[in-house]
């Protein structure tokens, strides 16, 4: 992936520098100044991305922790209520839930007399969240399953409860296994925030668009903003394994 990030900015460049009437890039050459604008204009969306990406991956692991726990559980019916909420919200695609988070859960709030509007960021943040939750409770079930039981019953005859159990002796060993599946739904939240576009949050791809409305040049826009979007994924990638390498996730050191 490096050497494709440094293959794709020279090649950008040169086919900027075209005079072919079949070519746009002039108007994301930072050389020129309306370039250099647009340029601007689109990555000053990155940070609208990143904190929406951030807030959703943030109560998407506490939620999933939540759902997680009772698939753990030996009653039968707390198991049952974590398979109905992971299979309903992962079976959901992420355009229709945010079309019913953005425009219906306000109906639903004045249904029962209360004024709490909902703007695109949270609108973006709640779906995301609960969208990924699913998938994150999954993960944190499979990687306290995967702690020996013998972890459990040792902390047992120490005298600690099961919650006690959980964070001093299940949780700390989990966390180094499920780091990198984590960060992967990490990723996928990122590139999921495009879809905030729709509903008008100003983010990364809505920027693009609009560009695009008022240029006219879609394929030169579009493939500065998947450069945008591979740039910011690589970084998210280089610090997830040197977060590893601190945790002692990555087992080749």
């Amino acid at each position: 992936m490096k050497k494709l990030f440094v293959m794709l900015v020279p090649l950008l460049f040169l086919t900027g520098c075209s005079s072919s009437s079949t070519w746009g890039w002039y108007v994301i050459n930072p050389m020129t100044a309306s370039g250099w604008t647009n340029v601007k204009f689109l990555i000053s969306g990155m940070g609208d991305t990143i904190v929406i990406s951030l807030i959703a991956a943030v109560i998407s692991i506490a939620l999933g922790l939540v759902v997680a726990l009772p698939g753990l559980a030996k009653h039968r019916g707390w198991r049952l209520l974590n398979r109905i909420y992971v299979e309903f919200v992962r079976s959901i695609p992420l355009l229709p839930m945010l079309f019913w988070v953005f425009y219906g859960l306000p109906i639903i709030f004045r249904e029962m007399g209360l004024d709490i509007p909902i703007d695109p960021f949270w609108g973006a943040v709640i779906t995301l969240a609960l969208s990924d939750s699913a998938f994150t409770a999954e993960i944190f079930r499979a990687g306290i399953q995967s702690i020996a039981r013998g972890q459990t019953e040792a902390a047992q005859t120490i005298g600690l409860n099961y919650l006690q159990t959980m964070r001093y002796v299940i949780l700390p060993q989990a966390i180094r296994r499920i780091l990198p599946p984590l960060a992967n739904q990490f990723i996928y939240i990122v590139k999921m925030s495009a879809f905030a576009s729709v509903i008008g949050m100003q983010e990364l791809t809505r920027r693009a668009n609009e560009l695009v409305v008022t240029e006219y040049r879609p394929l030169e826009i579009y493939s500065l903003l998947i450069l945008e979007y591979l740039v910011l994924v690589l970084v998210i990638s280089a610090g997830v394994r040197w977060l590893e390498r601190r945790l002692g996730s990555d087992e080749r050191n």
